[in-house]
């Protein structure tokens, strides 16, 4: 099957990269299902009902499909479990090339989507690992830090001063179509960043100085951010997260990568490019 007549699935195509990635691929013309709980229509695709959770959904999704852009089940704390019998039905149905939404926190064969990771290149003859860095888009979505952003001015975390190389959701999509549709796919995985990297404490005082709006850092323990978190998230899911505040703090995040430049041929985009074009569309 050429890229021309192939067809992607994209999981996960009503959330943050998902549905960058299915717009990218009709907009450029490739055929494309989008997999959602409730099938939910996407513009220029063919809509199809996907539960991780409802193996009775799987085999009408990957009816046809060659290729699949993989989003793990949000809050699980075992994907591997859930997502490695689905991997090897899509291979039996003919897909033969697959990406795969990771974390820059989250090494092959770790915690989690680290087991996925290290099982992907023994299941599919193409494939690509995708590990962006903290998405820009939490701040500025449906996501806690949003939330407390427009209710309260403030964001709350266990990173201390410690920095990340957040990256723009619009900048993972760009480079999952073109390890789904490149003639080769990288075979490797990828760590995906901005331009630069920032603190917490710089996040809040961007938006203060592009919104006009005074917002703050608030710095919690890790016990604080786990015991918070375990309040709306199952406990095991939140001590991991407060974890990886606490890996920021110490330093893991601090880094950037050319991998956009590289694979996309256009620099990542700024956190502050991107606060200023989302006060553009409010406005």
């Amino acid at each position: 099957m050429t890229t021309a007549t192939a067809t992607t699935l994209v999981i996960g195509a009503t959330g943050t990269t998902g549905s960058r990635v299915a717009a990218h691929l009709t907009t450029a013309g490739h055929r494309t299902k989008t997999a959602s709980r409730r099938a939910t229509p996407v513009p220029g695709t063919e809509p199809v009902a996907f539960d991780w959770y409802r193996p009775t959904t799987h085999d009408a999704a990957l009816d046809g499909v060659d290729r699949v852009y993989l989003v793990p089940p949000v809050g699980e704390p075992d994907p591997a479990a859930v997502m490695l019998p689905f991997l090897h039905r899509a291979r039996a149905a003919g897909v033969h090339r697959a990406v795969l939404l990771s974390s820059s926190a989250i090494p092959e064969g770790g915690p989690a989507v680290g087991a996925v990771h290290q099982e992907l290149p023994k299941l599919f003859d193409h494939w690509a690992v995708l590990r962006p860095s903290w998405f820009m888009q939490n701040f500025t979505g449906t996501h806690a830090h949003a939330v407390s952003i427009r209710e309260e001015g403030v964001i709350r975390t266990a990173t201390g001063s410690g920095r990340v190389g957040f990256v723009d959701a619009e900048d993972i999509a760009a480079v999952a179509v073109r390890a789904l549709t490149d003639d080769a796919a990288p075979g490797t995985d990828l760590v995906l960043t901005g331009p630069e990297s920032l603190a917490y404490g710089d996040v809040a005082a961007l938006f203060t100085e592009v919104t006009g709006h005074p917002v703050t850092h608030r710095q919690l323990s890790y016990e604080q951010q786990r015991d918070r978190l375990a309040t709306e998230i199952p406990e095991e899911f939140a001590a991991m997260l407060a974890a990886m505040d606490r890996a920021i703090a110490e330093g893991a995040e601090d880094r950037t990568t050319d991998t956009v430049q590289r694979i996309t041929g256009r620099p990542p985009r700024s956190f502050r490019a991107l606060l200023e074009r989302e006060m553009r569309d409010i406005n």
